[in-house]
């Protein structure tokens, strides 16, 4: 009888944790490693790009109110039915996705708060992560309210192209320590990567006004677009493109100029490719009357690009490599300049005698 109390007064007090602050009790009893820690933050990455392209083939096929109420499917269904056919199933399929990246993020949350040595700015960035997806799934569902309403559902790209940044800073902050930010660059270039993400934000933001002034409304109906003509959209994303690939190119040759670390030089390199990529498929689908697949695809390269942008902005200082549990000594940085050496180790103390 007294071992059954033992156990009952052993087993309640611990339930009650779990129940109180499940995040908590999982973190007090797990340590993962640096590199658990870096693939849940990329996972998180990968989905909120996944989110961006389904959400962009839902408007795409027209099945933008294919479920035309929010949060059920229909007045009498929860989810979708056979008689809403394949308009119904895409945005029902593309809500669903939603809870794979709140799986992916809970999954980020739980590693960066269980990581030790404890990251606190790691674990505030992936709780951010949190907040947005919430945040934009009540605008999702404002968007089916308002029947796609070309300001709102702006407003929602924008929302998840938050979420990709946090997603995006969450991954590159866990890939690196918490060590204070020791710049590799001078200021007037890591002034030069702010305009630089500068312009991209107003390209995406002009991306966003020429979907909303185009053709692709995001349903069969009568849906409003934006009062700016299509050409007139167009030609500003483009001239913002540009400016945009400018900069990178000043970027790059600033960087060999002051024979920058190998780290930053690839991060631009990489960036110039991805832009380029995305400039001439951009000119193609507007050449051939802007084609359902190819909008896509250009879709997907937009989330590429701002990624890349985050990408060379953290570029430009390091901060160490993340510290293991037990670890005394901060880790040397991957991006060390050549010749430098890492951090002797502490000398053990002598045996006393």
């Amino acid at each position: 009888m007294r071992a059954q109390a033992a156990l009952y007064h052993g087993f309640v007090p611990k339930l009650l944790e779990l129940v109180r602050n499940p995040v908590a009790y999982i973190a007090a009893r797990w340590t993962p490693s640096p590199r658990t820690v870096e693939r849940a933050a990329l996972a998180a990455l990968l989905m909120s790009i996944v989110i961006v392209v389904t959400g962009g083939a839902v408007r795409l096929t027209g099945s933008g109110l294919g479920c035309d109420t929010w949060p059920k499917c229909s007045d009498d269904s929860l989810t979708a039915t056979s008689a809403m056919g394949v308009h119904g199933a895409i945005e029902f399929g593309n809500r669903m996705m939603t809870w794979v990246v709140c799986a992916a993020v809970g999954w980020t949350i739980i590693a960066a708060r269980a990581a030790k040595p404890a990251r606190r700015g790691l674990s505030r960035l992936a709780w951010a992560q949190f907040w947005v997806v919430a945040g934009n799934g009540v605008l999702g569902g404002i968007t089916v309210w308002v029947k796609l309403n070309p300001f709102v559902v702006a407003g929602h790209f924008l929302a998840a192209t938050a979420l990709l940044t946090v997603t995006t800073l969450t991954w590159l902050r866990a890939r690196e320590g918490d060590a204070p930010p020791r710049p590799l660059v001078g200021r007037p270039v890591r002034r030069l990567t702010h305009v630089l993400v500068l312009f991209t934000a107003c390209l995406i933001v002009a991306g966003t006004v020429v979907t909303g002034a185009g053709p692709h409304a995001g349903d069969s109906s009568e849906v409003d677009r934006m009062p700016v003509a299509v050409e007139l959209a167009t030609r500003t994303h483009a001239a913002f493109a540009w400016v945009v690939v400018l900069l990178a190119l000043v970027l790059a040759l600033g960087l060999r100029l002051m024979d920058a670390p190998a780290g930053p030089r690839g991060t631009v390199r990489n960036l110039i490719l991805v832009l380029l990529a995305q400039g001439a498929l951009g000119y193609v689908q507007y050449a051939t009357d802007l084609p359902e697949v190819l909008v896509g695809l250009h879709l997907l390269g937009s989330t590429l690009v701002w990624v890349g942008v985050l990408r060379v902005v953290l570029s430009t200082r390091e901060r160490g490599l993340p510290a293991a549990a037990g670890d005394t000594v901060p880790a040397p940085s991957r991006t060390a300049a050549p010749g430098a050496t890492a951090p002797e180790p502490a000398a053990e103390p002598a045996p006393s005698r």
